[in-house]
């Protein structure tokens, strides 16, 4: 048999179980906890409609609504809440992106599935152009023409977890968990994709969250490749504010997309739009850039942007629950191949 027909069995085994079985995963418990797990296939490619990641037409203020399920026992877990009295703790940075493959990977780096070699493709995968362009702020014949961008995003941490040490070979595990994993059979690709179905298929290792602003802008080849060039012999240091509002404005840019914010928060948006407004001469625009170096406009903004995001996650194989060598790296095998099967079928 030859592998793609391995992998497509692989798919149909994967579906029916996910529509025969009767018990979700998780249907009681959707919080965001760090070690508990959950199937990333269940909603492959469109996992920003669970976790807030990403401006999301939504009044509610929810961060993550995922089905979570508890695998592990007595975890180890190191919680931290931002003290709203510092100063701005955050991160404001841009990302030079060639092609809009890399503008998806750049706002979601600091998103990691274990095995997966595009863990964005979890998230955005199943967006079309209208979507894409909706949530990225700019007009959607910018996503299916050929130009290159330039992500400027400022982040504000609020709260963080992750576990303090590696889960030990010994770690206990919940009875219910414990049955299922005895039920995997070394061969048996349908034990595994039934435990995945049932407990998972990763768990939470870390996140942070918080909120951002984000803008993106739109070149055409020939104006970005000479921004890249300029900051590659100058250094972004280098740069006066002068360069960067010449470099990042409507006479140089394609096209200056709109100030998003990753929860959606309407009213951080209306708060962009009305304090980050730039004039020269005939024109009026936007700019997420006229942040930097600005200590007045960082602490409003840092009162505004709230614990509202998810803004980083880690999510890691669920084979460390499996104490038999054999069986845990058969687990590994089973999910590696069902990861690239849905990398290739949603690329």
């Amino acid at each position: 048999m030859t592998r793609s027909k391995w992998l497509s069995l692989l798919a149909i085994a994967f579906i029916t179980i996910a529509f025969t079985t009767k018990e979700c995963v998780g249907q009681s418990e959707s919080l965001l906890r760090v070690g508990k797990a959950i199937n990333v296939f269940v909603r492959y490619g469109y996992l920003s409609i669970s976790m807030k990641v990403i401006s999301y037409n939504d009044t509610e203020r929810w961060i993550f609504k995922e089905p979570t399920k508890n695998v592990f026992q007595g975890l180890s877990i190191d919680e931290k809440i931002e003290d709203n009295s510092k100063n701005f703790n955050g991160d404001f940075h841009m990302e030079f992106c060639d092609n809009k493959q890399q503008l998806f990977q750049a706002y979601f780096r600091e998103f990691k599935i274990e095995s997966m070699a595009s863990p964005y493709k979890a998230f955005q995968a199943g967006w079309h152009a209208e979507i894409t362009a909706k949530k990225l702020g700019i007009n959607s014949s910018y996503i299916i023409g050929d130009y290159s961008y330039v992500l400027v995003r400022v982040s504000r941490f609020r709260e963080s977890a992750k576990l303090k040490r590696p889960i030990a070979p010994n770690q206990p595990i919940e009875a219910g968990a414990l049955e299922k994993i005895k039920n995997i059979t070394v061969g048996d690709t349908v034990s595994v994709l039934q435990f995945i179905e049932k407990y998972g298929s990763h768990y939470i290792s870390s996140y942070v969250t918080g909120n951002s602003l984000y803008q993106v802008f739109v070149f055409n080849k020939r104006n970005y490749q000479h921004i890249k060039e300029k900051l590659k012999t100058r250094g972004f240091a280098s740069l006066s504010k002068n360069d960067l509002y010449n470099f990042f404005a409507p006479w140089f840019a394609e096209h200056l997309g709109s100030i998003r914010c990753a929860s959606g928060n309407s009213s951080v948006e209306r708060w962009a739009t009305r304090k980050l407004k730039l004039s020269y001469y005939l024109f009026t625009y936007n700019s997420l850039l006229k942040l930097h170096g600005s200590t007045t406009l960082l602490k409003a903004l840092d009162e505004l942007l709230g614990n509202e995001a998810i803004l980083q996650l880690e999510l890691k194989s669920l084979a460390v629950a499996i104490k038999e060598p054999e069986k845990r790296k058969f687990y590994q095998v089973i999910l590696d191949n069902t990861i690239k099967l849905w990398e290739v079928n949603m690329p």
